[in-house]
C-alpha cells in the first residue's frame, strides 16, 4: 500500500465514522482499519500538515473542506464500484474489498465511464 492509498484509506474510514458518529477518535479509526494506534497517530498527523484534517483539543478527528470532498469523491468510488461488482455475480463481501483496491488506482475517465454504464444499465 503506498502513502497515497493510505491516506485515502484513512479520510474513507474518517468520512464514514462521521456520518455515523458526533466525534471519531483516532482510536475509531484504529478499530475501522485494523491499523495500530501508533500508525492512525503518523497518518492523522499526516493528513493534519496537508489540511485535510483538524485534530480538535479533545481528541476529535475532523475533516477539512477539502479532506471531505477527497472523502466523498473515494466513498462515492467505493459505494460505485461494490454495485458494480456485484451487478456482475461477485459476493457482497468480495466485492466491496475489491472495490476498496481498485478504488484508489482507477482512473476519473474510467469511473465516469462506469458510473454511467450503471446509470444506464445496471439498477
Amino acid at each position: 500500500m503506498d502513502n497515497r492509498e493510505s491516506g485515502e484509506m484513512y479520510l474513507e474510514s474518517i468520512y464514514i465514522l462521521a456520518q455515523k458518529n458526533a466525534c471519531v477518535r483516532k482510536i475509531d479509526i484504529s478499530k475501522q482499519l485494523g491499523f495500530a494506534k501508533p500508525s492512525v497517530t503518523r497518518g492523522i498527523g499526516l493528513l493534519e500538515k496537508s489540511g485535510l484534517v483538524q485534530v480538535e483539543e479533545g481528541g476529535n478527528v475532523r475533516l477539512t473542506e477539502e479532506g471531505e470532498k477527497q472523502a466523498a469523491r473515494i466513498y462515492e468510488r467505493h459505494t460505485v464500484l461494490t454495485k458494480m461488482f456485484t451487478n456482475l455475480g461477485v459476493d457482497e463481501k468480495t466485492a466491496a474489498a475489491d472495490a476498496c483496491r481498485v478504488e484508489h488506482y482507477i482512473s476519473d475517465t474510467t469511473f465516469r465511464a462506469i458510473k454511467n454504464h450503471l446509470r444506464q444499465y445496471g439498477s
